[in-house]
């Protein structure tokens, strides 16, 4: 069983480690609020967290082991190992699919990804943030671009799968600058992604620099755009995108400053990836000038081609000035969509 087959529900089994191993914090970073979770975890809670999440899990789902939060690699060899150690027993059961961990890219070498490969992971996801050096150097990441591609190039040699995690619109940061960053992900090839607007936490250095004018989070509206542009050129690739903004808790909820934080951010940029599509469409039947206009998406896509609050026909109507749109599910390949023009109740191809 692979995490990919189709109909086959994926279990995540989250352990956080919360900056355990990390060399330095980095000006946006309080995992001890991220994780919701202050206390080291020994190999025990390890195995408790595991057990309670497979008592409401089949046998037919695909079940993964992840250590999260911290910088894994980084964290005391004889801890790291008691960890993996305590993982593997399940994956030798049975009960579980796959390990995979989160760790910085500066803090992998042969020597750690031996081990990783003894114990059985299969995922390694870095914390790149950016690809820019600058951008890098503000938000004291204590690593540069060029950690990222030696790390990336270390992994895939090592036969494991990679993940790459960004954050667009930290201090320094640009749209061009992210769409930089995106280009560059897209040469490195992960085979999947998380993208994570920079949010303003409680008790972390860019919370000074909000409060002092030096730094300016991006509004939502600017983060839903800056990961719209990027969610087509990652799928595009083949990329496959796990996570788009922070997972919504109460405890997060309560940390949060400043920034583009919505309980569903990942909705937001879905649909405004689907009103890009539309309007290339209609720009490119030239369907503008009309009454109206019909818009067949495929099934399970209705909400998202409305958009929250039907964002996306306000914002057909306001710029195209549509007295009519009707929107319709229908036997459509995942991810297409297609437009017609709208005359009275009945509906025109334009080629």
């Amino acid at each position: 069983m692979t995490s990919h087959d189709a109909g086959v529900r994926h279990i995540n089994i989250p352990i956080f480690v919360p900056h355990m191993g990390c060399p330095n914090t980095c000006v946006f970073c309080d995992q001890r609020r991220i994780s919701g979770t202050i206390a080291p975890v020994s190999a025990e809670d390890v195995k408790e967290t595991i057990d309670k999440y497979l008592a409401a899990s089949s046998g037919e789902d695909y079940v993964e082991i992840a250590f999260f939060g911290g910088s894994f690699t980084g964290i005391p060899r004889n801890q790291m190992t008691a960890y993996l150690e305590t993982a593997k027993e399940y994956l030798d059961m049975g009960f579980a699919h796959g390990i995979r961990i989160s760790t910085r890219p500066d803090y992998i070498d042969h020597e750690i990804l031996d081990i990783l490969k003894k114990y059985g992971v299969r995922i390694i996801e870095l914390g790149v943030q950016s690809m820019d050096d600058d951008v890098l150097a503000i938000s004291k990441r204590g690593h540069t671009s060029k950690d990222v591609i030696k790390a990336v190039g270390l992994i895939k040699g090592h036969g494991f799968e990679c993940g790459i995690q960004i954050m667009p619109g930290l201090p320094g940061d640009t749209l061009k600058k992210s769409m930089g960053t995106a280009k560059k992900v897209v040469e490195l090839a992960p085979s999947q992604a998380r993208i994570y607007p920079a949010i303003v936490l409680k008790g972390t250095e860019m919370e000074e620099m909000y409060r002092n004018g030096s730094y300016t989070p991006l509004t939502l509206e600017e983060a839903v755009e800056w990961c719209a542009m990027m969610v087509p050129m990652f799928r595009e690739a083949g990329i496959r995108i796990i996570r788009l903004g922070l997972h919504y808790s109460e405890f997060l909820e309560d940390s949060v400053v400043a920034g583009p934080f919505h309980p569903a951010f990942g909705e937001l940029v879905e649909a405004r990836v689907i009103l890009d599509r539309i309007i290339g469409i209609i720009e490119e039947k030239g369907l503008k000038g009309l009454p109206g206009i019909e818009i067949h998406t495929w099934k399970g896509a209705l909400s998202k081609t409305i958009g929250h609050n039907r964002a996306n026909i306000k914002a057909l109507k306001a710029r195209y000035g549509y007295g009519r749109i009707r929107v319709g599910e229908c036997d459509l390949p995942s991810g297409q969509i297609r437009v017609f023009a709208l005359y009275g109740g009945d509906k025109h191809e334009r080629n």
